[in-house]
């Protein structure tokens, strides 16, 4: 009988996930090999900075040759990084990442930890990183993780000695790392966290080191490597038919928003650690050697184990639930542990493995995807046991305190089906981001919970608990209420059940440029979230802005529906700007908050309740030029935004450049990493260089300096590097304040650079040649001056601009000197002004 290396993708497989998705269907070796993880008791906690920071190679290997509990621990949620899949950026990236995290770790059998720092951004050094992010807060989050998980192994991707070399983000998660692995064991650290958990000593911690530390693979085969641990990973799943960095690779695949699609490898493969703190283990196969990882290591478990090893050498693969007998008697002993921590773990584990042996199917499904606070719900649920074990459903809980007595016996395979009634609570919590729902600071989500902190999701309250008795047991298994429909293309399909306001409201547009003092009418959509839905809206807007009419009514019939309502806005006669609110009043309450839709179909739909603020700025900002052609790149909101401020913007898909559909652009625009990510400009670079031959400008953003899809990204020699100036307040210098660029048709000094956000730019380059001017000079601290931020050279009768400015950021912000000097990089070439100044590096 095979015992070993059945199927790895093992989690609480049976759970639905916390946002709603299909539930997993365990297969018989699924079972089993949950059953053999269930007779381990070793954790390994892996901490990193951000989303895709994680080895999953090393995360799979733990979790699923080693059967160890495995967690990855990132410190943020990748909220200041890009976004390859859509325009989200900031908090909404950090949702789509977070929940990519989640799925990732479905598939390598890891769980998934956060703390409360948010990725402000690139961070040079650790010192600035902890001083953003509040190391004292993040320090209690890395030890509120160890105290609550309990690793007997801490892992670390980063090196803490590496201080200025990489990422600050990066060196930091491992100092603090490295710092909590005593700090979690002291009483006086955090004390008001004992009130929940106990102090814990992990027993040892590594650095997992690679070739890329040493800066070359030669450099690595040359090292010294007697205090490194060498893990052979490269582990082979017959019953799945792929290696453990084939399971890595669809983990790490994940990472959509990041482009992190990854191709899987077969045969041997060492990761190495070098030890931080504890024991070098001296069995090179065997990381947990001296730690005890059987039921030995608590009182009273030993029996627990003599038991599971008797279930795994008898399991009957084709009949699963003959298992179920031993494993009640199993669970009843684990309800009698004195030891806390493994008797929450394991209790939750073999529930799971009980009703896998049973094909036990509970659901709970609510006739619509969101409700309102003090609403009734119906609810459809069904209870379905599938094997010869005599099962009862005695009862069910609603959330709400409702009861509903069944007494009913789950014969095989015959289908419960029956209908109720959930109250929804008037101080029930809305449905959102728990780190989202207090605004922060800079470096920190601010969380005020506790139990909160740490959770990939915000649990679901809204449940309904099956409390089932399996031979004069009674188990209780709770599930969230969720809501599915039948898609004619995709099928079944499941959406979270969500706690929403009665009402809703956002202004069309996160950011409105008026470039005159000339009134806009602004669009306000208002969408009802229950029925029969009456009352009036508000804008509430910054000093010297007047609006009208002041108020408008509101009538909506239907639940869903929405109602678009105009007003018009006249801004200052001067520059300005500042946030407007919809307010909409209905009744006595007020609601100011607006629901964001994330629907990607590789991570659970997302509804995100959020503050309604739309951004104006009164502009004083002249433009040359009518037309634009933008050719997108990896996601950003450029094109909308230069609508903003009176251009006509056509979206150019790569197959349509020609010099005929060119000519009709007085500038053509290239997305963010567009040369990284759009294969088919390789073949259309000589018509962009003929269209500014010709007299047309072009304007390339940023791109990263590996994996460029052209040879000559420039039509003159240039060379982009991982310069970067992170620092979004540091000086700007005019290199050449009289070139055109700088004065035509505005005028551009230091100011139009101030209120810029996370970062001046990235990826700057560092070589060129004599055709470019350098404009601006920038560095962050006790760095060199930084000239490659924004290139222009005349090329025939047009012009090339090379920017590596963060535009893709600040448009968003409505940051007005932005759209001043974007507004100018447009306009050159389009009337003669004359330079004081001969134009030279």
């Amino acid at each position: 009988m095979f015992k070993r290396y059945l199927v790895p993708l093992i989690t609480l497989f049976y759970c639905f996930t916390l946002q709603a998705q299909q539930p997993k269907k365990p297969t018989s070796s699924e079972i089993y090999e949950a059953i053999e993880k269930l007779n381990f008791l070793g954790s390994v906690l892996y901490v990193a900075a951000h989303p895709d920071d994680e080895n999953t190679r090393l995360i799979s290997h733990m979790a699923n040759a080693v059967k160890a509990r495995t967690a990855y621990l990132s410190l943020t949620r990748g909220d200041g990084g890009q976004n390859l899949i859509g325009p989200e950026i900031r908090e909404l990236l950090g949702i789509i990442r977070t929940q990519e995290l989640v799925a990732a770790r479905k598939i390598d059998g890891g769980e998934q930890r956060f703390t409360r720092a948010n990725d402000f951004g690139y961070s040079k050094h650790p010192d600035e990183t902890l001083a953003i992010w509040n190391k004292d807060e993040v320090m209690s989050d890395v030890v509120w993780a160890i105290r609550k998980f309990q690793p007997d192994i801490i892992i670390n991707r980063f090196d803490h000695r590496s201080a200025g070399a990489t990422h600050g983000h990066h060196t930091s998660s491992a100092m603090l790392s490295v710092e909590a692995f005593d700090a979690a064991a002291d009483p006086s650290k955090y004390p008001t966290q004992l009130k929940d958990v106990d102090v814990w000593q992990p027993k040892r911690e590594f650095f997992n080191t690679s070739w890329w530390f040493y800066g070359s693979q030669e450099k690595f085969d040359a090292a010294d490597k007697t205090n490194l641990f060498g893990l052979e990973v490269g582990d082979f799943y017959p019953a799945l038919g792929l290696s453990n960095s084939e399971i890595a690779a669809l983990s790490r695949s994940s990472h959509k928003s990041q482009g992190f699609g990854n191709t899987g490898a077969r045969g041997g493969e060492i990761e190495y650690l070098e030890l931080v703190k504890g024991d070098l283990p001296k069995d090179k196969n065997n990381i947990f050697e001296g730690i005890d990882t059987s039921w030995n290591r608590v009182k009273g478990g030993n029996a627990i184990g003599q038991l599971l090893k008797n279930i795994q050498e008898n399991y009957n693969f084709n009949n699963p639930s003959a298992s179920i007998p031993k494993l009640i008697e199993a669970y009843q002993l684990i309800q009698k542990l004195e030891n806390k921590h493994w008797k929450a773990v394991k209790s939750e584990d073999i529930k799971n493995v009980i009703a896998a042996c049973a094909g036990l199917y509970l659901e709970v499904v609510a006739e619509s995807n969101t409700a309102t606070r003090n609403s009734q719900v119906k609810l459809n649920l069904e209870a379905i046991n599938r094997s010869a074990q005599n099962i009862t459903l005695t009862s069910v809980l609603l959330s709400d305190g409702t009861k509903i007595e069944k007494n009913i016996d789950l014969k095989d395979n015959e289908s419960q089906r029956f209908k109720a009634q959930i109250n929804i609570p008037s101080n029930t919590s809305y449905s959102t981001p728990y780190w989202l729902d207090t605004k922060g600071t800079l470096g920190m989500y601010k969380v005020e919970d506790q139990h909160l902190i740490g959770l990939p999701e915000t649990p679901r309250t809204i449940t309904a608990t099956f409390n089932i008795s399996i031979n004069g047991e009674v188990i209780a298994y709770t599930r969230p209420v969720i809501y599915k429909t039948n898609d004619a293309v995709k099928g079944e399909v499941y959406k979270p059940f969500e706690i929403v306001p009665e009402v809703s409201a956002h202004i069309s547009e996160p950011v409105i440029i008026f470039a005159d003092d000339h009134q806009k009418d602004i669009q306000v959509v208002v969408k009802a979230n229950r029925e029969n839905l009456e009352g009036f809206v508000q804008l509430d807007s910054p000093e010297g802005w007047k609006v009208f009419p002041e108020k408008q009514n509101v009538a909506i019939l239907h639940k869903g529906q929405e109602q678009t309502l105009v007003f018009t806005v006249i801004p200052p006669n001067n520059q300005s700007e500042g946030l407007m609110t919809p307010v909409v009043h209905v009744g006595k309450n007020m609601y100011t908050k607006k629901l964001v839709e994330i629907n990607y179909d590789h991570i659970p739909f997302q509804l995100v309740l959020l503050p309604s603020e739309s951004k104006v700025v009164r502009l004083d900002i002249k433009k040359k030029g009518e037309n634009i052609g933008y050719i997108e790149g990896a996601g950003d909101v450029v094109p909308e935004s230069l609508r903003q401020i009176g251009y006509h913007v056509a979206t150019i898909k790569p197959e349509d450049i020609s010099a005929e559909n060119l000519n009709r652009f007085d500038a053509i625009v290239v997305g963010i990493r567009a040369y990284n990510t759009v294969d088919a400009l390789k073949f259309k670079q000589k018509q962009l260089f003929d269209f500014v031959a010709q007299g047309g400008n072009l304007i390339v953003q940023y791109n990263t300096n590996g994996d460029i899809v052209v040879d000559d990204l420039a039509p003159y020699p240039l060379e982009l590097s991982r310069d970067r100036v992170t620092d979004e307040n540091a000086d700007v210098k005019l290199l050449y304040p009289n070139h055109e660029l700088l004065n035509y048709p505005n005028k551009i000094t230091e100011k139009d650079f101030e209120g810029w956000t996370q970062e001046r730019g990235l990826y700057f380059p560092d070589t060129w040649s004599k055709e470019f001017t350098p404009l601006l000079s920038m560095h962050d601290k006790g760095e060199s001056p930084k000239k490659g931020s924004l290139l222009v050279a005349k090329y025939g009768k047009g012009h090339y601009i090379y920017t590596g400015l963060s535009f893709f950021r600040e448009f968003p912000e409505g940051v007005a000197g932005s759209f001043r000097l974007f507004a100018n990089m447009l306009s050159i070439g389009k009337e003669s002004v004359k330079s004081d100044e001969k134009l030279n590096d």
